[in-house]
């Protein structure tokens, strides 16, 4: 039986630490939150929510350029053509930084609302009992735990050969403090960050390069949607560098030259660092206590967001389970759902669904194309966008809807969409990933007409299971 006296103390205020102190609240626990930076954590304040915005802007900057190709065209009061559309980098970035602030507003005023104590400061577990808060204001309160949630986030990896310096060699947090475009800007990582950063960057009309050290942009993605992604990129201008990786960055007189491991060069007037996170994991006490932490320094946690040690629970990129703000939500409400003894799910990747916000944006979820490969019982189809009545309508012409089932029962597998909103357009893939539906009950679901959503119920009845 929970009351008022069931102590939480959660470590971490973004979204795996929000969530779990609503859950926690209304379960009935007394729930106290450390959050150094502000509610919302990285996530609102200078990862997600930021880097989100700024593709939003560039996808309005981008809708200049297809509405010229449907016949519509800007004029000034003269009538003469206005040919260019021009972004303000610093009401840009005053407008994302005033949203981001908004959000984690918002977010306090709902825990506070909710009963949760918000501190600022930063967090220690002194036993798994017992957490230390060393406030901003200066003081040092012990807070005695029953339950302890850590959900600490991540942080930019940096290389030791390119200290970012915030005003020409940048880390993703540190973007929006950017007072003008730059003019020509060197991404170096074409993982989810620097394929979607390159894209934005490039829309809002820098010079991008991409410093690419695989094959191919977003290496860990479904390769036909990469190709997709990268061909688009070169197509609008964007100079990608294949099989190319940075040894060094250094500050010029007007901007940087990054150094690549075979000899080239390359210059900007800033360098994006997108060469992955770590875990924000040290100076917690969690190895004192005997939390086991995986050799990158994530915390090792199971399906119930349990830790090694009992009443320690952890949630969010801290973990290394899947680095989505969606993902980091859940591990913190099922951490509290079990802690505090109400009915729980374990958390089930299966049916969560990912998604790249470049242009076309990419949705997967489920198996990928290489499981599908493998597995002689599952059966596949492409299905061009291109060829869809609405696409043609708004001019869209890159893009798929692809979709796995398994053979003679024709369970919905997985899918991947890559289309412009395809962070929408997946829902219905995933409802059918977590629900088990066939493709038959898939394509027997009436679609509007004519609908980008057609063309998943399409693929849908070319998978379609006789006998």
């Amino acid at each position: 039986m929970i009351t008022r006296e069931t102590r939480v103390v959660i470590v971490g205020g973004g979204p795996g630490g929000y969530e779990a102190a609503l859950v926690a609240a209304q379960l009935g626990a007394r729930v106290t939150i450390i959050e150094k930076d502000g509610l919302g954590g990285a996530a609102v304040l200078t990862d997600c929510v930021p880097s989100k915005a700024l593709i939003a802007t560039a996808d309005y900057m981008s809708d200049f350029e297809v509405a010229s190709r449907l016949g519509v065209r800007l004029q000034d009061r003269e009538g003469d053509e206005v040919s260019d559309a021009v972004a303000e980098a610093d009401t840009v970035n005053d407008r994302i930084l005033e949203l981001a602030a908004a959000q984690s507003s918002d977010i306090h005023a709902g825990l506070e609302r909710a009963g949760v104590t918000v501190l600022r400061g930063v967090g220690r577990i002194e036993r798994r009992d017992l957490v230390r808060a060393e406030t901003t204001d200066g003081q040092s309160l012990e807070l005695a735990a029953d339950v302890v949630l850590v959900a600490t986030g991540a942080t930019p990896r940096v290389m030791p050969t390119a200290v970012p310096d915030g005003e020409r060699i940048l880390t993703w947090q540190q973007i929006y403090a950017l007072d003008e475009l730059p003019e020509r800007i060197v991404v170096i990582g074409s993982g989810v960050t620097g394929a979607e950063l390159a894209q934005a960057y490039l829309g809002l009309g820098s010079e991008v390069v991409l410093v690419s050290s695989r094959d191919r942009v977003l290496p860990g993605e479904d390769a036909d949607a990469a190709t997709v992604i990268e061909d688009v990129f070169r197509k609008r201008g964007m100079e990608v560098l294949s099989r190319s990786r940075a040894a060094s960055v250094e500050r010029t007189e007007s901007g940087v030259v990054v150094t690549l491991t075979d000899g080239r060069t390359v210059e900007g007037s800033h360098a994006l660092l997108a060469v992955g996170s770590v875990p924000q994991t040290r100076g917690l006490g969690l190895e004192d206590i005997g939390v086991e932490l995986a050799e990158s320094g994530h915390i090792q946690v199971d399906r119930v967001s349990r830790t090694s040690v009992t009443g320690v629970y952890a949630a969010g990129d801290c973990t290394g389970v899947l680095p989505l703000a969606s993902v980091a939500a859940m591990q913190g409400r099922i951490a509290m759902w079990h802690a505090l003894g109400d009915a729980v799910t374990p958390l089930n990747v299966r049916g969560v669904a990912a998604n790249i916000f470049t242009e076309p944006e990419i949705a997967t979820v489920g198996i990928s194309q290489g499981t599908a490969d493998e597995s002689p019982d599952v059966e596949s189809v492409m299905l061009p966008l291109a060829r869809n009545p609405r696409a043609k309508m708004q001019g869209i012409t890159d893009g798929f809807v692809k979709l796995f089932c398994r053979k003679v029962y024709g369970t919905v597998l997985g899918g991947v969409v890559v289309a412009p909103r395809a962070s929408e357009l997946i829902h219905p893939v995933a409802l059918a990933v977590q629900n088990r539906l066939s493709v038959d009950q898939v394509a027997s679901t009436i679609t509007v007409y004519p609908s980008l959503s057609g063309s998943i119920a399409e693929a849908a009845r070319q998978l379609h299971q006789s006998g």
